[in-house]
């Protein structure tokens, strides 16, 4: 089976990691370098060596405490997101699976939002407790209850409809969509403010505690996914083939689908809804290296970094000095590229 699957590779991942880190890198310089305060690149780079404090204070501020602590978290916010696209993906055997589509953002974006009115009088005097406490757990639970429902709603005696699966998911997206208006109607005028921008999705709250738990939760799910690598490649043939192959399929799919649930859920946390990262980067990974799942789940991480860097620079350029939430640059980009997918796709769900 494994041999079935490199046979489709199309470009050798010794060539692709290295180009994709070098890219990385280049991309994280510049997102370090743009923002509405003009500093230089060599001011830029200094602030992040041993000889910082020959640069004026104001300087050292914004790289230590804005722009570098928001660079890191979009990397981690953007690999976690593509990887659970690619899990999904693959578990679901169907390029349209992604955790915004299937209402897995929906419920962990409502899970969060319910966190944040209900302890919002606590947050002054306890931050900590929205960033790694209740804001996370609400949403890891929303996020695991409505993949659930749609699971269930879409699996019967003789397998998983996707086709169910998505519409199920697309009702789920709608409730929670409805909850978050509902929440909206009744807030005040700041916690209207604050829930707006999060529902679109923003890596300007960037803080060193959330950083931490988001890449605790990337380096997690890259060692957990890596072990079922083999398991997602036997899924490519069919659960039933892969039931053959000693693949326990329940098992797996709860195990995946709650890591999944996870992932997001932290993500959905700390920026608010980032949209259609799991559903472009798996494409482009499977463009590049092919469907095995031991090169296509690293090589989504590193694009998905990569893709939200950059998706995150043009929402602080194109509306400069005010910066657009990265949401909408995501939607702006994916939007069309599902379009595509749906036509790619008609006629072949079931």
């Amino acid at each position: 089976m494994q041999s079935r699957i490199m046979q489709r590779q199309r470009m050798p991942a010794s060539i692709v990691f290295p180009l994709g880190l070098i890219l990385l890198g280049v991309t994280i310089t510049s997102s370090v370098v743009v923002g509405p305060m003009s500093i230089s690149f060599a001011d830029s780079f200094l602030a992040l060596t041993p000889w910082q404090s020959e640069l004026p204070a104001h300087i050292q501020i914004v790289i230590h405490q804005i722009r570098l602590p928001r660079t890191l978290l979009c990397i981690a916010v953007g690999a976690i997101l593509a990887l659970c696209g690619a899990v999904m993906q693959g578990l679901f055997r169907n390029p349209l699976a992604d955790p915004g589509i299937i209402g897995v953002s929906g419920g962990a974006s409502l899970g969060a939002a319910l966190a944040i009115v209900i302890f919002a009088p606590l947050a002054a005097s306890y931050p900590l407790l929205l960033t790694l406490g209740t804001v996370p757990v609400f949403a890891f639970l929303g996020g695991t209850v409505s993949t659930y429902l749609v699971y269930r709603l879409g699996t019967d005696k003789s397998g998983t409809s996707v086709t169910i699966m998505l519409l199920a998911g697309v009702a789920i997206g709608a409730l929670s969509g409805a909850a978050l208006g509902l929440m909206n109607y009744y807030a005040d005028d700041q916690a209207l403010r604050d829930l707006s921008l999060w529902t679109m999705g923003s890596l300007a709250g960037a803080t060193w505690p959330g950083i931490t738990l988001a890449f605790s939760t990337l380096g997690l799910l890259l060692f957990l996914f890596d072990r079922n690598a083999n398991a997602l490649n036997a899924f490519l043939l069919g659960e039933a083939e892969a039931s053959h192959m000693g693949v326990n399929v329940q098992r797996l799919k709860r195990i995946l689908i709650l890591l999944c649930a996870a992932g997001v859920g932290v993500s959905v946390s700390l920026t608010g809804v980032i949209g259609f990262i799991g559903l472009i980067i798996p494409h482009l990974g499977r463009m590049l290296t092919g469907p095995n799942h031991k090169t296509l789940l690293p090589l989504s991480a590193l694009l998905g970094a990569l893709i939200l860097l950059v998706a995150d620079m043009l929402a602080r350029i194109v509306a400069a000095p005010a910066e657009l939430p990265v949401g909408i640059i995501t939607a702006i980009l994916g939007a069309p590229f599902f379009i595509f997918l749906l036509i790619k796709q008609k006629g072949r769900l079931s």
